[in-house]
């Protein structure tokens, strides 16, 4: 499974960088799952995103109705039929919920039809093909994400500066989260620290589940304007 950056109408640079990655790897997948809200009729985004796979997408599409169980029954059939006018060629579609779980085993059976069979690309125990130092700057950023919720934007950047084999075997990580303005600054680091201090554990915990030892954490808050619209400076958070 690829879980590509959302296809929407950038704001920033980085907006427009991730939005070239997802709309790059339509040529490469063996199946498109094309997931919208279909408690709410099709957004101007949701007519972008379908227009966008009309024109690259060669791999079958499906199309899933996620939150359909939140329509009342009037609903039901104009919002599904709004849906699948926006891609009127999708091969096949699934309603679910996927908070709740309902009909995600469908859908993978539904998934499991268009997949050519392969050799296994990755061993079972591999859960990611990014590098540990990328993926424990998007868990630290998870944690900030989850833990601010609509106090800090997504205007969030997470650095890995040092990654050290200790020699009583703790792996140490230092890494510096970025934000945009002073006053993020201040609702990260939380009162007395307590705020900093949780997404420190929250991360580290899940990383030593993750690489399976002992692990050191230290984190530091850094303010960077307008850092989504430096190319370079975002590049450098992703090496």
């Amino acid at each position: 499974f690829v879980d590509t950056p959302g296809i929407h109408k950038p704001k920033y640079k980085l907006g427009e960088r991730m939005v070239e990655e997802a709309v790059g790897s339509l040529p490469d997948a063996d199946v498109i799952l094309f997931v919208v809200d279909a408690s709410r009729p099709p957004s101007n985004e949701d007519r972008m995103i379908a227009e966008t796979l009309q024109k690259e997408a060669k791999a079958p599409i499906i199309l899933v109705l996620n939150k359909a169980d939140k329509l009342p029954i009037d609903k039901v059939k104009p919002h599904t039929e709004a849906y699948w006018a926006l891609v009127p060629n999708h091969a096949d579609w699934m309603m679910t919920n996927a908070l709740k779980g309902h009909n995600c085993d469908k859908l993978l059976e539904q998934i499991l039809k268009y997949l050519p069979e392969a050799p296994p690309y990755f061993p079972p125990d591999q859960i990611t093909d990014q590098p540990e130092r990328l993926f424990a700057a998007e868990l630290i950023r998870e944690k900030v994400l989850l833990n601010t919720r609509q106090e800090v934007p997504h205007g969030v950047g997470v650095a890995i500066e040092r990654w050290e084999e200790r020699p009583n075997g703790v792996l140490y990580i230092a890494a510096t989260i970025y934000v945009e303005r002073e006053n993020h600054k201040g609702i990260l680091i939380g009162e007395k620290g307590k705020m900093l201090k949780k997404i420190g554990q929250q991360a580290r915990q899940e990383l030593e589940l993750w690489l399976g030892r002992k692990i050191y954490l230290e984190l530091w808050i850094k303010v960077r304007e307008n850092w989504r619209n430096n190319p370079a400076f975002f590049q450098q958070l992703e090496s």
